[in-house]
């Protein structure tokens, strides 16, 4: 297909195009962890266009709208619920990491501003924030947000990142979260940057970065611009954890190559445990559309924000604002029906972590190059049968944290910091959304009385 048909994915000029047909998803198997310490086994596979292909197994190769085969990143959302007339309900539905390969050109096209109804005008005012400049939007009707003002002041601050090594090309997205040039996006995006380049698009201009540090276990990373622009725009961050179910969002980034799209949406869910683990897809040989694959360890349980905002693959990184513009969650993952092959798209369930756990893991990736994360010291699982629902405590280990606060085997927590917890898989993802050394409070039944009990988690590993 011609340029005039396909223009070049970094293009910022409107098209014209059909949605491509549904792209089915990779095969995949369910299974929750247990252990909030602990991250939980690889629960699916997905494609990453960037790791290094290997001889060992070849796979037939997905294909975009436009027939170009590129690479897709999935994994399993598994969700228990247990309790009177409830079943158990597992293995619904995969969730599909974003970045995406680069490949010709992207499926379909067009910014969204949902319109809904005249909205009342909205006025910015800017400020310094962290070395940069910073808009924040006041809205004349908070309940009927002018979407316009969001976008123009919210996408300054977004940026497309393109990443090209020895083994392939992928895109995804990033925030501008200082005015030295750092970016944060998701650790899939970048994880194969060494040695190769990354090129970040901001603007009407492309700037050479340079990896900064990744953390694997929250799929966070932060880059660097090389040599920043002076008037850098920077997004502040906001409070995720004053969401409301319901709450208006927006999200910003480059799906499908598609720099500067915006579409908007609500807080579907909040605290929404969801695990990923990734398998690394890459094509070897285009003429004869063979794939190799290899499997990573790394595995992401998070508390996550759900949205039904359209993010599709390439939107990883992307920034989910609220009705000021602020940022409240990085978009990581989409869910997608589980039957066939191939790249996921948009159903209208997608997933972001939260802005308070992105600046606690971007400030120690750029302070050190590595992070640390929480850990109580116990193992748990899930509740069997009908009634409570929460996470059992099947162990407690000498000399932890959670040991030194007095929890023990055969309790059940229900709650951390207030939040309801209704499997050990939403423990594990409450317990790292937290930081190290700062008190958790968790909420315990024992022998039928609920007391509460104030627990002080260490470093992983320490």
């Amino acid at each position: 297909m011609s340029n005039e048909q396909n223009p070049n994915p970094w293009s910022r000029e409107a098209w014209s195009g059909t949605s491509p047909e549904q792209q089915p998803t990779w095969p995949h198997t369910g299974q929750a962890s247990s252990h909030p310490s602990t991250p939980a086994q690889p629960s699916a596979s997905y494609p990453q266009p960037r790791t290094a292909p290997t001889q060992s197994q070849q796979w037939a190769s997905p294909t975009s709208a436009f027939g170009t085969p590129q690479s897709a990143q999935t994994a399993t959302a598994t969700q228990k619920k247990t309790g009177k007339g409830r079943t158990r309900l597992a293995g619904v539905l995969a969730v599909a990491l974003l970045a995406a390969g680069v490949g010709g050109g992207a499926g379909f096209a067009a910014s969204q501003l949902t319109d809904q109804g005249a909205s009342s005008a909205a006025t910015t005012t800017t400020g310094e924030t962290s070395g940069g400049t910073s808009t924040t939007v006041v809205q004349g009707d908070p309940s009927n947000p002018d979407w316009a003002a969001v976008a123009a002041a919210a996408s300054k601050s977004v940026v497309a990142i393109d990443v090209v090594t020895s083994s392939g090309e992928g895109q995804g997205s990033g925030v501008v979260i200082d005015g030295e040039g750092h970016i944060v996006t998701n650790n899939h995006v970048v994880s194969g940057a060494q040695g190769g380049t990354v090129t970040v698009l901001l603007g009407n201009s492309s700037y050479e970065a340079k990896l900064i540090g990744t953390d694997p276990s929250t799929d966070l990373a932060v880059i660097k611009l090389v040599d920043p622009p002076s008037d850098l725009n920077v997004m502040a961050y906001g409070d995720n954890k004053s969401l409301v179910v319901g709450e208006p969002v927006m999200a910003i980034g480059n799906p499908l190559g598609l720099a500067d799209t915006v579409t908007t949406g609500i807080v579907s869910a909040l605290n929404r445990p969801v695990t990923t683990s990734a398998v690394t897809e890459q094509q070897q040989d285009p003429g004869f559309g063979q794939m190799t694959r290899q499997t990573s360890a790394d595995t992401v349980v998070t508390a996550a924000i759900q949205t039904n905002a359209a993010i599709n693959p390439g939107n990883s990184g992307g920034a989910l604002v609220n009705t000021k513009g602020e940022l409240v969650g990085i978009t990581s993952s989409i869910a997608s029906l589980s039957s066939g092959q191939g790249q996921s798209g948009n159903i209208g369930i997608g997933f972001a972590i939260g802005s308070d756990q992105v600046q606690y893991v971007a400030d120690q990736l750029i302070a050190n190059g590595t992070a640390q994360h929480p850990q109580l010291g116990i193992s748990a699982r899930d509740v069997e049968g009908t009634g409570q629902l929460g996470a059992v405590v099947a162990q407690v280990n000498q000399g932890s944290p959670a040991a030194e606060a007095g929890l023990r085997a055969d309790d059940l927590v229900t709650a951390v910091n207030g939040e309801p917890v209704t499997s050990s898989e939403s423990l594990v993802a409450l317990v790292r959304s937290g930081r190290v050394g700062q008190p958790m409070d968790l909420t315990v039944v024992r022998n039928g009385s609920e007391e509460q009990v104030s627990v002080t988690p260490v470093a992983a590993g320490a």
